[in-house]
């Protein structure tokens, strides 16, 4: 699959803080634990990719909303300093912007994640045909609301756009509309489980539960693996790719660097045997640094480390 077209990507998604709490363990019932510094860091799935997107070689416009607080302006104004159109991106009065709270292992970089959804509940898709027509991709994930991003694959389908969605948070019940309206789903191992009901844990089980998924109307489905890579699934292909090994700080962002290059690149006319191996390095990066946004890396430091990598 290859789309020749202008690096032009248009995002629907979350705006979040994210409140990182660096802890040694999970507290159990009722237990209180010490943890470390709390860092207020810029996150939500959708704006982590747009931030990728943008600085992996996409121009970017966002959908999204922030509430009226102090977190609002502060989110607004990074991904206007990204380089982010936010012309879509109203402040709604009388309500918080989205906030996550990421309980942090120092020892693994694996996290535990609550997200309060705030102004993200409010996102509703536009409905100006110039603003898909403008789009090589449209991005998309399940932090705004489900009717949200039909409503928008709709409108990018009828332009002639790719969509891509990003399952996550994953749920059991999504509307069959959502997958047939969306051209390449982008789950992990844990959201394909939830999203079919099926055992993944070899890889001809993730194979299967792909190919289930197929069913429902997308063309594409890539499972990104963790430390395994990623493995593209369509009705007559299989391919895995393998992952660079890196030691992981903080995984926050893994998957929103991986979703966010692969738009940019599919976006640039690439296909996608050659867009995979780029996002799964943007999301190895982004796995040996702190934070959602601040470890999205750059075209040059994707580009230099995978040539450290070569075999």
């Amino acid at each position: 699959m290859s789309i020749s077209k202008h690096g032009n990507v248009l995002v629907v998604g979350s705006i979040n803080m994210d409140v990182v709490t660096p802890i040694k363990k999970l507290p159990l019932p009722g237990q209180t634990i010490m943890a470390g510094d709390v860092q207020l860091i810029p996150g939500g799935k959708g704006a982590n990719a747009a931030v990728a997107a943008a600085r992996l070689g996409g121009n970017v416009r966002m959908i999204g909303a922030v509430g009226d607080d102090a977190f609002g302006h502060t989110l607004k104004t990074n991904l206007i300093n990204e380089g982010i159109d936010c012309d879509r991106v109203p402040v709604i009065n009388g309500i918080s912007s989205g906030t996550a709270v990421i309980l942090l292992d120092e020892d693994s970089g694996q996290n535990a994640i609550m997200v309060s959804p705030g102004a993200n509940a409010k996102v509703t898709a536009s409905d100006d045909k110039k603003v898909y027509a403008w789009a090589d991709v449209l991005m998309m994930q399940l932090e705004t609301p489900v009717q949200t991003n039909i409503d928008a694959a709709r409108h990018a389908r009828n332009a002639g756009v790719t969509v891509i969605l990003d399952p996550a948070p994953a749920c059991e019940d999504l509307p069959e509309e959502l997958f047939a309206v969306s051209d390449i789903l982008l789950p992990n191992e844990t959201e394909l489980a939830t999203l079919t009901g099926m055992d993944v844990t070899s890889i001809p089980e993730i194979m299967a539960a792909s190919q289930s998924l197929l069913k429902h109307g997308s063309k594409h489905i890539i499972v990104t693996l963790g430390p395994r890579g990623a493995l593209w699934v369509t009705d007559n292909h299989n391919q895995l790719f393998p992952a660079t090994p890196v030691k992981a700080v903080d995984t926050t962002a893994a998957g929103d660097s991986f979703a966010g290059a692969l738009a940019a690149n599919l976006a640039q006319g690439k296909t996608i045997a050659d867009s995979v191996p780029f996002a799964l390095a943007a999301g190895s990066l982004a796995c040996t640094r702190l934070g959602a946004q601040p470890s999205v890396p750059t075209t040059e430091q994707v580009l230099t480390f995978m040539q450290q990598h070569q075999a």
